[in-house]
């Protein structure tokens, strides 16, 4: 695609422990949309261990694909490890000094977390983690702590693009971002952006080949679609259509957004981006739901709850996991769990319309299923899910689906399924 160029940027996130797994990437991801957002490409996401040498090889790469700014994250802390700023400022031709006055803004941090913890502040080893993190490479300008390191941004050399390091604390790293990105030698580095739009259409219920069926008809059709970049893809249950584009291609992609919604219309539920989260909230005002859950565990509850304000729509849910549950809490009667099985649409209107009797809603979501990996049958495989929306006056409608996936796979999208149920009972 002929997208325009723009200013690009890499991403070395370190830490051995999201090398192997231990925790998952928070940096990166993050990092990148707010580039993005910047209207600056972001060409690779590298991850490497607490090594200075795997660190060096990750920033010669970024340095030798000519990528105009480095932002690192982690390795900024006071112990014998965090090695990120001392190996910056080697890969820059920079010697580190000791900034004065971040020292003395760093004790005066530590000496106060150390009073609350009842902790001497003036141990050797405290003043000389202090020390350490006060250390800067020539040239470079501070960023101010959220925690207790300093993040930099190290000036571009002869064959090194301006690097930005940063704490690996999500919390720490988000909260210094501001300051990073209008630092001078960042807002240099990133001059050559591209003024940029970015799209989302989402999608539930259209297969991700009938969609590219689609778009291959729009390359065909629109004029300038070379000037979109539109990257799919398939998550939760859902099917999300991000294009990016500059003002010049905003023809091209409202002539592809039209064919897509006259293509897929009965399944498109979002054309500005705003998720069925967003939409179950807004049409929840002035409503009050209930949730019953078997395999979901009380996963559609923890999603509805996930955002301020909730309280003012959810009434609570019951997780009624064993059949006595479903019987003594949601008033499921036992006989009919006899005839039917616990995964049955018969059973799964019971416990909506339970919880809705018990919680004083007007509206409630069932779910009851086998989310495997053992369980299923001929009759009921794993992957069989069945769904209950009762509505206070109203019929209770049920769906019974099997959800493709291992456990995990199945429990979730079971979950998007009920949001989207909730989503079209609510809207009529």
């Amino acid at each position: 695609m002929s997208v325009d160029v723009s200013a690009r940027a890499g991403i070395v996130v370190t830490g051995t422990e999201v090398l192997t797994g231990q925790i998952s990437d928070r940096n990166g991801p993050w990092v990148s949309t707010q580039l993005l957002d910047l209207g600056v490409d972001v060409a690779h996401i590298t991850v490497c261990g607490d090594r200075p040498d795997d660190l060096r090889a990750a920033l010669r790469f970024l340095a030798d694909e000519h990528v105009d700014l480095i932002v690192t994250s982690g390795g900024l802390g006071p112990t014998a490890d965090d090695l990120t700023v001392a190996t910056v400022a080697e890969f820059c031709g920079r010697e580190l000094t000791l900034d004065t006055a971040v020292e003395a803004q760093i004790a005066d941090i530590v000496r106060s977390w150390s009073l609350k913890r009842g902790a001497d502040p003036d141990l050797e080893s405290v003043r000389a983690a202090t020390r350490k993190q006060a250390m800067v490479p020539t040239g470079a300008t501070v960023i101010a702590p959220a925690g207790t390191a300093p993040g930099v941004v190290v000036p571009a050399g002869d064959r090194t693009p301006v690097v930005m390091v940063l704490p690996g604390p999500p919390r720490e790293l988000q909260q210094m971002w501001p300051a990073s990105i209008v630092a001078d030698n960042v807002v240099a580095a990133i001059a050559g952006r591209t003024e940029s739009t970015t799209e989302t259409i989402l999608m539930f219920g259209t297969a991700e080949s009938e969609l590219a069926e689609t778009l291959r008809d729009a390359e065909a059709e629109v004029d300038g679609f070379d000037t979109l970049e539109i990257t799919t893809c398939l998550r939760r249950g859902e099917l999300e259509m991000v294009t990016r584009f500059a003002p010049h291609a905003a023809d091209a992609y409202r002539a592809v957004a039209d064919l897509v919604v006259h293509r897929h219309g009965a399944t498109v539920f979002s054309t500005d981006g705003s998720t069925v989260d967003d939409q179950v909230a807004e049409l929840l005002s002035g409503h009050r739901v209930a949730t019953a859950e078997s395999c979901t565990g009380g996963m559609i509850a923890a999603r509805l709850t996930d955002r301020a304000g909730s309280s003012a729509y959810v009434m609570g849910g019951v997780v009624s996991y064993d059949n006595s549950a479903k019987t003594d809490v949601l008033d499921v009667p036992a006989a009919m769990i006899a005839e039917h099985g616990a995964v049955s649409e018969e059973v799964a209107a019971a416990m909506a319309a339970g919880a809705l009797s018990r919680l004083g809603a007007d509206i409630a979501v069932s779910t009851t299923g086998i989310a495997g990996p053992g369980g299923g049958s001929d009759e009921k495989p794993v992957g069989t899910v069945c769904f209950g929306i009762a509505r206070a006056g109203g019929e209770v409608v049920t769906r019974r689906l099997v959800l493709p996936g291992d456990r995990a796979d199945v429990r979730e999208r079971s979950v998007t399924v009920a949001m989207h149920l909730l989503r079209r009972a609510l809207s009529g």
